[in-house]
């Protein structure tokens, strides 16, 4: 039996809530390593320290989620208002966690890079006002039929996203590469795999080519497509998927330079398919004349061997 998410305010919206953050509390005992193909800020940290920031995103989460449900916003306060909100909620977070691994540091610096993605104002939504006012157009099935497994994916992609957020965050210029080496070391937050300098600058340079290669390609292409990576923690470790989600603003916002790359994905998702075929039969073709001409290149030679023996 399919459960649902509660598509209105009520204590039914209350109870759920509180459900998913217990659901996700209990896969914190998990091992919460990155078992995909792709690179993430917190595979830094070992699964102690990413469990304790995880905790501190969810407590965060749980304040947040308070204070909006008694100013008692409008969905529309919400959209207005939904990236100073994410602001000072990563900046909490940032705070928070940067202390609990080093009391003596001094945070100054404004937090950059924060991202704001129609995932996460739906799960806001979600989460104080119920599915009822969601878009219809969004996501593949009707507002008040959303499962809750759906919101749960939302709910976990978040966690991770933010948790990335903070440590993309810890590794900004406005932190020597030198300072960062030194914190991490000194407090023994970093994955086995990280503990040399040389290793955090390779992933740190995997990143960046993995975000201008997303940003720049892999974004347009889900996006034309339809459809929205997502992070799950499961029982063996943080692993990735894809749900549906409708980007037509997004698409007609789009540049001519964006407009021209698309067209080029999409160019090669025709050609490339059937050029392989072609490919593949004038491979096979080559190797039937191959043959033909190897055995016969053998029967002649036998014949010649034969016919000298004759002699």
């Amino acid at each position: 039996m399919i459960k649902y998410w509660p598509n209105k305010q009520s204590i039914k919206l209350n109870n759920a809530v509180v459900d998913l953050f217990l659901d996700t509390e209990n896969k914190l005992i998990y091992d919460l390593s990155n078992i995909t193909n792709y690179y993430l800020y917190i595979d830094i940290l070992n699964n102690i320290n990413k469990n304790k920031l995880f905790d501190i995103i969810l407590k965060e989460l749980k304040k947040l989620i308070l204070d909006l449900v008694e100013l008692n916003l409008h969905k529309q306060n919400l959209k207005n208002l939904k990236n100073q909100i994410l602001y000072i909620f990563t900046e909490k977070i940032f705070i928070n966690f940067l202390y609990k691994i080093n009391k003596k540091y001094n945070y100054k610096n404004k937090l950059v890079n924060i991202k704001y993605d129609i995932l996460t104002e739906n799960l806001l939504i979600y989460l104080i006002f119920g599915s009822s006012y969601i878009d219809s157009n969004i996501f593949i099935f009707e507002p008040i039929y959303t499962p809750y497994k759906h919101v749960q994916i939302l709910f976990e992609n978040f966690i991770i996203q933010i948790s990335n957020l903070i440590m993309e965050n810890l590794f900004n210029e406005s932190i020597k590469s030198s300072q960062i080496n030194i914190l991490l070391k000194s407090k023994q937050i970093c994955n086995k795999s990280y503990i040399s300098s040389r290793s955090i600058v390779l992933l740190l340079n995997n990143l960046k080519w993995q975000n201008f290669i997303y940003c720049n390609i892999y974004k347009l292409k889900c996006m034309y497509n339809e459809r929205q990576q997502v992070w799950l923690i499961s029982s063996k470790g943080i692993v990735t998927k894809y749900i549906y989600v409708t980007r037509t603003q997004e698409i007609q916002k789009l540049t001519k330079f964006s407009i021209f790359l698309l067209f080029c994905l999409e160019l090669k998702d025709i050609i490339i398919p059937k050029l392989e075929r072609i490919l593949v039969q004038i491979g096979k073709y080559l190797i039937y004349f191959s043959i033909n001409l190897f055995s016969n290149l053998i029967i002649v030679t036998m014949r010649v061997i034969i016919f000298y023996f004759r002699k």
